[in-house]
């Protein structure tokens, strides 16, 4: 990490929630004393922040084969945690970006946190943070995508017979997730340092630009019911589509790591905070700009998504006709 690291902190940091409860400690925090927040209850409470200018995410494009992950940073400037002097959190910004089905549609995919508690420490960046939170993954069509034949029809029959469909955030495909083994425990760990499940390459790293690190781990679950038989396969079948966009980044039972790349600790703007994630999704366009890096393997080499989607276009094809 940086060198002179403490030289960075900004004016106004108390500290000492980390050192509130002896179980909050390190090797093992335990922060169960704590209770799930809102991520956007109390943003009035915030007033620093540590941007994760690197979030570099990583996945098994084939489940349990090790030599088929790949690495992949989404966009810069979108996530960040939200904390207090003493060091409580109150808010966790995760990233968005995008994925497109070759020849077919583009995606949008973002990590949403649904609630969230811990702290930070900026007087000791390698054991810098304990946290544990909840997340959705939440996937709908970009704006280029509404153009699409396949999209704009489905599109059409939907608002026909008033069923949801996924041409926005509000009516995102969701996609659940859990701690790692244990599917009946969405909460799931934000630590100090990075993922122990495998050796990141290179340029996954930001050691010497970074204030320091953290990870997390979780597990893929399903999509959460519309309740409407058409409605639900028409999504499962779009998730099938984006999974062979992504290499499977959110198949169910995978899990997806993210190492979350720190910069140092800044002053925040409450109202800015409260409106940052909504500006960026509103601006980010899936189909074009530097959003995010390929996705590649351990050796440099990028991830080439099928092009051969004959039958799962069909089956979505299907999947539409049925509602005629």
């Amino acid at each position: 990490m940086k060198p002179n690291q403490n030289s960075d902190i900004v004016p106004g940091w108390v500290g000492g929630f980390a050192d509130s409860n002896p179980l909050f400690a390190y090797p093992k925090p335990e922060l169960n004393s704590l209770p799930m927040l809102h991520n956007m209850a109390n943003i009035t409470r915030i007033t620093r922040q540590q941007p994760v200018y690197w979030p570099e995410f990583s996945w098994e494009t084939v489940q349990g084969k090790q030599d088929s992950r790949c690495f992949q940073m989404f966009a810069h400037n979108i996530s960040s945690i939200g904390y207090d002097d003493t060091g409580r959190i109150w808010s966790i910004i995760c990233p968005q970006q995008g994925a497109c089905v070759p020849n077919i549609t583009c995606l949008n995919v973002e990590v949403t946190v649904t609630g969230q508690r811990g702290w930070v420490n900026e007087t000791n960046p390698e054991l810098g943070i304990a946290a544990d939170m909840t997340v959705e993954g939440k996937i709908w069509f970009s704006p280029s995508s509404h153009q699409n034949w396949l999209v704009q029809r489905a599109w059409d029959l939907f608002k026909e017979k008033s069923l949801p469909f996924p041409s926005d955030k509000e009516n995102a495909i969701q996609v659940t997730t859990h701690k790692v083994n244990d599917p009946d425990q969405p909460i799931f760990p934000i630590r100090a340092g990075e993922s122990s499940l495998f050796n990141a390459p290179d340029f996954a790293r930001h050691q010497d630009n970074a204030w320091s690190v953290g990870n997390i781990e979780v597990e893929i679950g399903g999509i959460i019911p519309r309740n409407h038989p058409t409605v639900d396969t028409f999504n499962q079948k779009i998730l099938d589509l984006f999974n062979i966009a992504s290499g499977n980044m959110l198949q169910a039972g995978n899990v997806l790591t993210w190492n979350l790349w720190f910069r140092n600790p800044q002053l925040v703007d409450t109202e800015k905070w409260r409106t940052h994630a909504e500006r960026w999704r509103k601006s980010i366009d899936a189909d074009h700009g530097p959003v995010s890096s390929p996705a590649r393997y351990a050796d440099g080499s990028v991830f080439k998504p099928r092009e051969d989607l004959f039958e799962e276009v069909q089956d979505a094809v299907k999947i539409i006709e049925s509602l005629i």
